[in-house]
């Protein structure tokens, strides 16, 4: 008797944890449902319209047509070949940075805490007062441009960095692997942390350097937080919107225009609504492959 009622007991608490679990879950659920399920849903849906948002009472259902629209647009793989210019560029810049910031600041050398916290503080400014500070660095003339002032000290000429179409983006690039590897920074750092000494104790006993100590400890032991790391840098990088929309406006000759930044153009600039909605549709289905490419090669046996 004694142990029915014990596994009675049992029975109700399980299953009082799965209703508890289910009430904690609830607002996430309800949180992803509405910003995120309602939203991808709504874009498939108006992107098989040809919908102006200035006159929404001439919705005209056209199939496909707004995907083979997109796919026979030189402006599509445009910004698609500088988005993915920018993504292979500034996440493994981003990342090496980052690592070696975290290795820096793991050093526990004197200042550490004060250099974590300044190279940290990007993050919580926000990137449209970045953006217009770098700007003001970036600016061609040397009496208000400090790098080109820094330059000519040097004897070098001033370089238009925002209005060169071959250095546009290269200086987007600079500034946000400065701006984001701080972010990067405190998930390797957390990483690090996580490595037991007793490995370097026991590598150094073997002999091994500190090369081979980071070769065969510290990697290894990073595996699963740079694999993070990496995802998240590069889905960061392929909705590059706020650096180009503030400092050069897509140009200069659309050399710094993504895709985020034409679906912006289409959806709220141009108003055809259905035509963005199908960029963004395209969008959505690359992510998501080449998310799903990363985890299949970063997947460790």
């Amino acid at each position: 008797m004694a142990r029915k009622d014990a596994s009675i007991q049992r029975v109700t608490y399980n299953r009082g944890e799965k209703v508890t679990g289910a009430l904690m879950s609830l607002p996430a659920i309800i949180l992803l449902i509405a910003f995120l399920i309602i939203p991808i849903v709504y874009t498939i849906f108006y992107s098989l319209f040809q919908y102006q948002v200035v006159r929404p009472d001439s919705m005209e259902f056209i199939g496909l047509e707004n995907y083979l629209e997109v796919f026979q647009t030189e402006e599509f793989y445009v910004a698609l070949r500088n988005t993915f210019y920018f993504t292979v560029l500034v996440v493994p810049i981003q990342c090496v940075l980052a690592l070696c910031l975290a290795l820096l600041v793991r050093s526990r050398r004197r200042g550490v805490s004060i250099f974590r916290t300044m190279y940290f503080a990007p993050q919580v400014t926000s990137m449209v007062v970045i953006a217009v500070l770098w700007t003001v660095l970036y600016n061609s003339n040397a009496n208000t441009g400090l790098i080109n002032a820094l330059l000519s000290t040097f004897g070098a000429g001033p370089v238009n960095f925002l209005g060169d179409p071959d250095v546009a983006m290269n200086a987007i690039i600079f500034m946000s692997a400065w701006q984001g590897a701080g972010y990067q920074m405190m998930i390797f750092l957390a990483g690090l942390q996580g490595i037991p000494e007793e490995q370097y104790e026991a590598a150094s006993i073997d002999g091994a350097g500190r090369w081979a100590q980071f070769r065969y400890v510290t990697l290894p032991g990073l595996a699963n937080t740079t694999k993070y790391v990496l995802m998240i840098t590069i889905i960061q990088a392929m909705k590059l919107f706020t650096q180009p929309y503030i400092m050069t406006k897509g140009g200069p000759q659309n050399a710094t225009r993504t895709l985020v930044y034409y679906i912006y153009e289409e959806g709220f600039q141009s108003g055809n609504f259905g035509f963005a909605c199908a960029i963004a549709t395209v969008f959505f289905v690359l992510v998501v492959i080449i998310s799903l490419i990363v985890k299949k090669l970063t997947r460790t046996k």
